[in-house]
């Protein structure tokens, strides 16, 4: 199966996250998830570290990921690994190809017109958010 991983980082609140605004094919003009393909001989960690890097500027330094999750598409033979961070700072983004944006959290997330995946962002983001209510920052989240 091909690796692809999504990291989804969240800000210091866990009022927005951050989406790219995809260049091309797939979801041309959308907004999604940094992330991208697992190179040949690298681990799944150092693929969602250095993807992030390369597509925000935001380094190991800035955010400790969390591999959370996986979607398996058997018929497309992808495996998606679904990172997740929380900022520990302010930062200074680094544009590579594809815009970059804070978006707020809420039901917005489930309009397929502005963002890709199939309804797979409101998932992953409710599942997080489940997630980190009951185990992670029960301060933050209702």
């Amino acid at each position: 199966m091909k690796k692809l991983n999504l990291v989804v980082v969240f800000d210091n609140d866990l009022e927005k996250a951050l989406f790219c605004i995809r260049a091309k094919d797939p979801y041309k003009g959308l907004h999604n998830f940094v992330g991208g393909k697992v190179e040949e001989g690298e681990n799944n960690d150092e693929a969602a570290y250095r993807e992030l890097f390369e597509e925000t500027g935001i380094s190991d330094k800035d955010i400790e990921l969390d591999h959370f999750m996986d979607l398996n598409y058997f018929k497309y033979q992808h495996n998606l690994q679904v990172y997740y961070g929380i900022l520990k700072h302010q930062v200074t983004l680094v544009e590579e190809k594809n815009k970059l944006e804070w978006v707020p959290i809420n039901d917005e997330l489930l309009d397929t017109s502005k963002f890709a995946g199939n309804y797979n962002i409101p998932h992953i983001v409710k599942q997080l958010k489940i997630y980190l209510k009951n185990g992670k920052r029960t301060d933050i989240l209702q």
